[in-house]
């Protein structure tokens, strides 16, 4: 994956790591449900395709974000959970997403 170095700020950065339409939804999902299987983390997520939601995931997991876990039985079982670092997010996601809470109305608008 290629990546926007050096970086010119530290919203560069950020941007670089959770920027794209679905990693944002992904970590705030797993903040808010806890760990989940590939299935459930697709439900959750309308509209994502499942090849976008299994790179996004490996993409996550490579930066340290995620966490997959693989139970050795059968059928074969993988979670996918936030790591420490990936939880430290929530304090940067939330204000964002109350921000589009509360402009969502002005935002669809402008969109149409």
């Amino acid at each position: 994956m290629a990546r926007n170095r050096p970086y010119t700020c530290g919203l560069d950065a950020a941007i670089d790591v959770v920027g794209g339409k679905w990693k944002a939804t992904m970590l705030w999902t797993l903040e808010d449900q806890g760990p989940l299987r590939f299935g459930e983390l697709r439900r959750r997520i309308p509209g994502v395709t499942e090849k976008m939601l299994v790179q996004q995931l490996r993409e996550l997991e490579a930066d340290g974000l995620v966490h997959r876990e693989a139970y050795h039985q059968v059928p074969p079982k993988v979670e996918y959970s936030l790591t420490d670092y990936g939880r430290t997010l929530e304090l940067a996601l939330r204000p964002l997403g109350e921000w589009g809470h509360q402009n969502m109305a002005r935002i669809e608008a402008t969109h149409a």
